[in-house]
């Protein structure tokens, strides 16, 4: 890949959040309006005052805050599906174990173009790295006037600045599920808060409590609540999923980059 084109994927990346999390603000609060607030979906058809008769009204009685809940869920979702579709990109074709592997058989046997074809084959962000340091491996071996050292750091650089254009990548867009993962319970919380008002309000009213309207400050109480621990719960477990990938990616760039310096550094 060049770097032409990461940059061009680059910038793709960073105004996908600015795209993706006012549709989905916009289709909660269709959602909650067309959907949860269906007539149909009430005693006498009136969502304000009407018994919900299912479970899509009963969500619907959490209130204002729902909306909110579900653009927090819908985001933790939509950047789910981004986040496993870039990492797959990043990972490329078949193992990255064994792809290292096969490259470093490769350089051990003076095969550096045949470990560049394997690059471009593999097409993942340790293939992309390892292209850019056997690239330039295969420069210096014709280069004269450098002594061994200076090569080696030249490599190394190269491999350095390939590296530093892939990271970034690969864990783009995480700061958003990580947000999501206490904004959801915050917000939820906030629901909650307002519903718990809502019921004392009601039963300090003169007279005999108004039962309807403390069922409903209970009711909205604890839809905020499963709302705001379910968007919290998903985008903490896909964090740490991601996370790992990451990771194992890392590790293998670093392998990677460090067998093609040591190699040279041992034939030369």
């Amino acid at each position: 890949m060049s770097k032409q084109q990461q940059k061009s994927g680059s910038d793709l990346s960073s105004i996908f959040p600015y795209i993706a999390i006012p549709i989905a603000l916009i289709v909660g609060i269709l959602l909650y309006m067309f959907v949860l607030g269906n007539p149909a979906n009430f005693e006498g058809g009136d969502p304000v005052k009407g018994h919900p008769l299912n479970a899509l009204g009963t969500v619907h009685k959490g209130g204002f805050i729902v909306p909110i809940l579900i653009t927090v869920n819908l985001v933790v979702i939509i950047f789910a599906f981004e986040r496993f579709i870039s990492l797959a990109k990043a990972r490329g074709k078949g193992s990255v174990d064994g792809f290292i592997r096969n490259v470093r058989g490769m350089l051990n046997n003076g095969r550096i173009d045949d470990a560049i074809a394997a690059c471009d084959k593999q097409k993942g962000s340790v293939a992309n790295v390892l292209r850019a340091g056997l690239t330039k491996y295969k420069t210096l071996e014709t280069v004269s006037g450098m002594d061994k050292e200076a090569k080696v750091t030249a490599i190394k650089q190269e491999l350095e600045e390939a590296t530093s254009l892939e990271l970034p990548m690969l864990s783009k867009n995480l700061v958003i599920l990580s947000t999501c993962a206490s904004l959801g319970v915050l917000v939820g919380l906030l629901g909650t808060v307002r519903g718990m008002i809502s019921s004392f309000e009601a039963m300090a009213t003169a007279g005999a409590p108004d039962a309807t309207a403390l069922s409903l400050g209970i009711s909205e109480a604890l839809i905020n609540t499963f709302l705001g621990i379910l968007a919290s719960a998903i985008a903490i477990i896909l964090f740490n999923f991601f996370s790992t990938r990451i990771d194992s990616l890392t590790y293998g760039i670093d392998e990677a980059g460090f067998s093609v310096a040591q190699t040279f550094a041992s034939k030369h």
